[in-house]
């Protein structure tokens, strides 16, 4: 039922259940508690409150982008992080949106288009637009939803949208300004184009990728008819563009041809032989073909030369040839036209040889397109002195990056960098700025648009091009807190607390936010920067589409519910590592949700719905008590190192072992007894359980928050600041007794030789044991003395001896550990022939799955035709069999050795 909330006249109001369900079903469950969340606005920052601030923008999803396993990945860490801090006391501010992603939006919008069978020229430039913003708003988005699934806790009441009237005035202030700095420029200069976007791009929007291709040797006719010069290339298409021969000045091959004319096959054209340095001696023939209108090394050999090389561009925007290819080539896709081209040199016996050529190709980072360097005019910033303030930071540790491996690369980078192509060829999107005027060339840059041309007074155009998307992402950081505006959003949480982001995106925006929030806010955008690594599948290859391993996250959601989904990512999570994902372990950590659920609802059954403590007095508990207080503050205390450390498994793993082993396997075991009696500590006990119940759910928290707000509602806590978990106080320095752990791992330890001796003997877990325990020590032999009804209980077992003259009965099993020795009679517990001889059959049966394995793994055709995944499957199966040997043939040991025998 719902009742009033514990904070007060505006608290929002919490559920009030005395009773958990027999099972946990996230259905239902995690919808109602974040529309609970969000109807109470605690996610919202307020930065009038006197509350730290603690900071995170979101790296903005694409409008178009759905759900994948590294969003999944990403925005869970990115919520522990924020939950964590919020619930220990910060103003913690999670921005959230989306990046308008200019070429992949357009293209949605232009299939749409193409299906209608019209096209985006067809529309005009403003009805275009206005249909990318209804497409926006009818489908765009769709990731939004899919976050607040995962449970990201952001504050969805600042919201941004790269394209939104407030980042659309960044971006206009932060282009007028670099220009009129001179740190913007024009200028016309080969440029990777797509020639399936029909845009420019930048270089990192370059992929490359390896390609069998052929190395063609062409024989070039010297004019005086002396013979040929030959080269090499992998685009004999191009050549129609040649401008020149070069061959390196040292190389004597061709020193007495350097100066001389070539009559350029296919064309009309006499072009020289030059020498260049940069020309590689031992690539091809040592001679190279120039064609700078169309290859990067050219166009700089081209500039070298005195006087530069002209440039003729034989391939237009749309890959296909131009008129300046020739009449016979012109129209042509550059696919076609190298074979027409190969088909005629071939008729003038000009092709001296073609060999296999293993190369590497440039793509469309969107659309996978071979690019096309292409001559054009575009916008650029001049990023050296940006990049070099933006280094300077790093090195002097205003800005962390972790793992700190990942500097190199950032440093490499930042080091080599290019001046970033920021226009790009498209109409969705930040709309470059600038004014031209067509009667006196004037350039006007601007903030508001110009009334007319203020040297000519004549009439003004603006650039068609937009800028690359980017840009704006560059600005994210303080864009999205209301600059250039003064806000008190900007005063309070810039420079934000951290950004965690994939290893992917350094170059295209870790490293332009940087430079973009140093130079318009004199300060870095972050201090720390966390670098995750990729989620891969089980056996470690990267997710894709071809390969058929591609996981859903939202799938994984809605079979094992959102909090054992995100716990398995965070417990995989370590730095420096991809994260190997399996369905089994979501499944695995499926039921660590039922194991706290089962304990909760023990738990509360048992305390018959008394208050949790606030805090808890060490005077007066069992030992038991003592010890799993003390347990709970040590994991605090870890979990908290941890995530300041971004070390998200090993806080993940902290908490998962405190819950499942020491809570649930030993103490509520240990206090079991006492509850079902009616004695003095009974009460002291469930105080205890209640008040570790409550700090435990906090302390999972931030990783489940679905589950844990659903126990934690059942549990009648007297917290009076918050009628949520999400709003509790996270726990931090809690009382430690380190007496009563030290005493403990004496009981664990001598339990623990019993319940091995039980295990490795294949004794029926009902079945109770006599045994006695030899101690190494007086402390030993008091602690397990004064807690003998403890030992009894957990170890199934009539314990008759402890101390330290206790001898070991004849036929006993024996466990040694550091503190005790414990001992087992066997006498009418076990026939130790018969449980050789099935062991023996054990061993029989796993020898022959052994002999049958390696005979498959030796197998050649297996080995090559089976996929990698059931290679390793079987590789894996094959090594438990050689543990399993390994345990059978110890216990037949440790029985023959029980028995007197060799």
């Amino acid at each position: 039922m719902r009742g009033r909330g514990r904070g007060g006249a505006d608290s929002p109001s919490f559920f009030v259940m005395s009773e958990l369900n027999k099972s946990y079903n996230p259905e239902g469950v995690e919808e109602k508690w974040y529309e609970h969340w969000i109807a109470g606005n605690l996610f919202v920052a307020d930065p009038a409150s006197g509350k730290t601030p603690y900071s995170i923008v979101i790296p903005p999803p694409n409008v178009t982008g759905s759900l994948h396993m590294g969003h999944a990945l990403n925005t869970t860490l990115q919520d522990i992080l924020i939950r964590w801090k919020r619930m220990s006391g910060f103003d913690a501010l999670w921005v959230p949106g989306m990046d308008h992603a200019g070429i992949a939006t357009q293209n949605v919008v232009e299939r749409q288009l193409v299906a209608e069978k019209a096209d985006r020229h067809t529309l005009g430039r403003e009805a275009f637009t206005e249909r990318v913003w209804k497409w926006k708003a009818e489908y765009g988005g769709r990731i939004i939803h899919q976050l607040k699934r995962l449970g990201a806790s952001c504050d969805w009441t600042r919201e941004r949208f790269t394209l939104d009237a407030g980042l659309s005035e960044a971006v206009v202030e932060v282009f007028v300004s670099l220009y009129q700095q001179g740190l913007i420029y024009r200028d016309k200069r080969l440029i990777n184009w797509c020639p399936r976007c029909l845009t420019a791009l930048s270089d990192i929007e370059v992929e490359h990728e390896e390609y069998d291709g052929r190395l063609t040797f062409i024989k070039y006719p010297l004019e005086d008819g002396s013979g040929y010069i030959t080269v090499a290339t992998t685009r004999p298409e191009t050549m129609l563009g040649d401008m020149a021969v070069a061959v390196n000045p040292e190389d004597s091959r061709y020193a007495h041809m350097i100066g001389k004319r070539i009559s350029l096959p296919l064309t009309a054209r006499k072009i020289p032989v030059i020498a260049d340095s940069a020309v590689d001696t031992e690539f091809g023939t040592g001679a190279v073909k120039v064609t700078p209108a169309h290859d990067f090394n050219d166009e700089a050999i081209a500039k070298r030369q005195n006087p530069q090389l002209d440039f003729i561009t034989v391939i237009g925007p749309d890959g296909r040839m131009t008129a300046e290819a020739g009449p016979k080539y012109a129209g042509l896709d550059r696919y076609e036209a190298r074979k027409a081209v190969l088909d005629d040199l071939k008729a003038m016996e000009l092709i001296a040889k073609q060999d296999k050529y293993l190369h590497s190709i440039s793509q469309c980072y969107r659309c996978k397109t071979v690019i096309e360097p292409l001559s054009t005019l575009q916008w650029y910033v001049k990023v050296g002195p940006l990049a070099s303030a933006a280094m300077d930071a790093v090195r002097d540790g205003r800005i962390r990056i972790i793992p700190k491996a990942w500097e190199n690369t950032y440093f490499s980078w930042m080091e080599n960098i290019n001046d970033w192509c920021i226009s790009r060829q498209i109409w969705w999107g930040h709309r470059i700025p600038a004014w031209y005027c067509d009667n006196c060339e004037e350039v006007i840059v601007s903030r508001k648009t110009p009334s007319g041309c203020t040297k000519c007074g004549g009439q003004l155009r603006q650039d068609e091009d937009v800028l690359d998307t980017w840009f704006s992402s560059a600005l994210w950081p303080f864009s999205t807190l209301g600059w250039p505006a003064d806000t008190p959003e900007l005063r309070k949480y810039y420079p934000t607390s951290a950004l965690v982001t994939g290893f992917d995106i350094i170059f295209f925006w870790v490293a332009r936010m940087i430079m973009m929030g140093l130079k318009f806010r004199g300060d870095v955008p972050f201090r720390d920067v966390y670098i995750h690594a990729l989620v891969r599948d089980a056996s470690g290859q990267k997710m894709s589409k071809s390969k058929g391993n591609v996981i859903d996250p939202l799938i994984m959601m809605e079979k094992y519910g959102t909090d054992a989904f995100r716990f398995t990512l965070a417990a995989f999570a370590a730095q420096g590592r991809d994260v190997k994902f399996a369905e089994e372990r979501v499944e695995g950590y499926r039921h660590f949700v039922n194991k706290l659920w089962n304990a909760s609802r023990f738990i509360l059954l048992n305390t018959g719905g008394e208050k949790a403590p606030d805090n808890m007095s060490f005077e007066s508990l069992d030992i038991g008590s003592r010890w799993i207080l003390s347990r709970l503050a040590a994991t605090a205390v870890d979990v908290n190192a941890a995530l300041g450390d971004y070390r998200f498994n090993d806080a993940a793993n902290s908490i998962y072992q405190f819950i499942w082993r020491e809570l649930c396997d030993w103490y509520i075991e240990m206090v079991k007894p006492v509850l079902y009696e009616d004695s003095d500590g009974k009460e002291r006990v469930k105080k205890c359980l209640l008040f570790v119940l409550d700090n435990t759910l906090r302390l999972l928290h931030p990783f489940m928050p679905y589950v844990t707000e659903e126990i934690w509602q059942h549990v009648a806590v007297t917290d009076k600041q918050s009628a949520s978990i999400v709003t509790a106080h996270y726990p931090a320095l809690l009382q430690r007794d380190e007496g009563a752990e030290a005493e403990m791992d004496i009981i664990m330890e001598t339990v623990t030789g019993i319940r091995t001796i039980r295990g490795e003997l294949n004794l029926s877990p009902s079945l109770e044991l006599r045994a006695c325990v030899k101690t190494q020590s007086d402390k030993a032999e008091d602690v397990l003395k004064r807690n003998l009804a403890y030992l009894n209980k957990l170890a199934r077992a009539d314990i008759s001896e402890i101390g330290a003259g206790v001898r070991k009965p004849g036929g006993a099993a024996a466990a040694v550990r550091d503190y005790v020795e414990v001992y087992v009679p066997l006498e009418g517990l076990l026939n130790i022939e018969l449980e050789i001889d099935r062991l023996r059959k054990d061993e029989a049966k796993v020898e022959e799955t052994i002999a049958f394995l390696n005979k498959k793994l030796l197998n050649e055709d297996f080995l090559s035709r089976a996929p990698q995944a059931i290679i390793a499957k079987e590789k894996e199966k094959y090594e438990e069999c050689l543990r399993k040997k390994d345990r059978v043939l110890e216990n037949i040991r440790k029985l023959y050795e029980v028995g007197g025998k060799k």
